[in-house]
């Protein structure tokens, strides 16, 4: 089946959205997250692309920028074999990091950009790995109140104060497009959940995983939990009870 064409953004900014294969982590400790950081400013300097929001969590990268100089392809084709090839050689793995094409949402006025720049540095707050935006070390939250070069914080600040900035990033972020991303970014398909529970377990069915010592089927059941594959998903495919599987 072809592609579907990417809608094009008047302004030239877009909610760019990366996730990991099968939604599985892509940063394991502080240097990947600082190497793709690095490796995002390089590719700034040769596409010329803005940056006005960025986040990064454990499966998935959010973005604010306006391109540049090059196409949105170019750009990410750039990134991924900067940080996928670094990473592949850390890890001694190969193939693709990221699943399938970048997702890409234009931004046409000013509300939805700040609405957009509000969500990307709240993601550790929703996720609840942070109390507030500020505390996150892996998003440009921090940005506008620094000196960052990465980060074009007068687009941002030329539409609101300080004070609304911190004002607004206090106040929870309402809005159907985001709040679907969000579900697609976190939960998987059943065929993700099933490609997942074959990769981590080594089983094709219920019967393989039934054969494994109970101590065995915990620890596997617990790596699932942590790839976002759902209580019921982790149900179907080991046999295990809703039950146990919550315990």
């Amino acid at each position: 089946m072809a592609r579907g064409q990417r809608m094009k953004s008047v302004s030239g900014i877009y909610h760019i959205m990366m996730r990991g294969n099968n939604k599985q982590q892509v940063f394991f400790d502080a240097e990947d997250y600082h190497k793709f950081l690095s490796v995002l400013g390089i590719c700034k300097g040769i596409c010329g692309f803005k940056i006005y929001a960025y986040c990064l969590m454990e499966n998935h990268v959010h973005l604010l920028i306006q391109e540049g100089e090059e196409p949105l392809d170019k750009v990410f084709k750039r990134i991924g074999v900067r940080f996928v090839g670094w990473f592949n050689t850390k890890y001694k793995r190969c193939g693709n990091l990221f699943q399938g094409r970048f997702k890409s949402i234009p931004v046409n006025d000013d509300e939805y950009f700040i609405t957009v720049l509000r969500y990307i540095h709240q993601n550790p707050v929703k996720a609840g790995i942070a109390k507030k935006c500020s505390d996150y070390d892996f998003s440009s939250y921090n940005a506008y109140f620094s000196s960052a070069p990465l980060v074009d914080t007068d687009f941002a600040m030329s539409l609101m104060s300080v004070s609304q900035f911190k004002e607004l990033h206090n106040e929870p972020v309402k809005d159907s497009r985001l709040e679907k991303l969000e579900q697609d970014t976190i939960r998987l398909t059943l065929e993700e959940a099933a490609k997942a529970f074959e990769e981590c377990t080594h089983c094709k069915n219920q019967k393989e995983f039934q054969s494994m010592p109970k101590d065995m089927q915990g620890a596997y059941i617990n790596v699932l939990k942590k790839q976002h594959l759902s209580i019921r998903q982790i149900s179907n495919l080991t046999g295990v009870s809703i039950y146990n599987v919550r315990k």
